[in-house]
């Protein structure tokens, strides 16, 4: 693993904890939305990129969502075999309703996390 994969997993692991109590609760939308958070942090490791996008595509299994369990197949890929060439869109959350292509703002409290993860 490497130092940014290192420095960056507490975060990206809180935020799944998150989204993991959010679907306990039922409340997929919240589930969603922490799994997108987990998405921008870790989407520079080849890891946790893989990771979140295989947890959103069960999401979209779960959900019935066959957009979302397409879409996220071609992400996986893509992150799978993009990541290591630093080939992603900074601040992409990672869901089906953003082109895998778009780069986006990133909110500020997860710049300020990634950047401490790259020093």
């Amino acid at each position: 693993m490497n130092n940014f994969t290192q420095k960056i997993t507490p975060f990206v692991d809180v935020e799944i904890r998150l989204a993991n109590a959010a679907d306990q609760a039922d409340n997929f939308a919240k589930q969603f939305q922490h799994l997108e958070r987990a998405h921008v942090l870790g989407q520079a490791s080849t890891y946790h990129h893989v990771r979140v996008h295989l947890l959103m595509m069960l999401w979209g299994f779960k959900q019935a969502h066959l957009k979302e369990v397409l879409g996220q197949c071609f992400r996986i890929v893509g992150a799978a075999t993009k990541t290591a060439f630093g080939l992603i869109p900074s601040g992409n959350t990672g869901g089906t309703n953003v082109s895998p292509f778009k780069s986006l703002p990133i909110p500020k409290d997860l710049q300020n996390i990634i950047l401490k993860a790259q020093a």
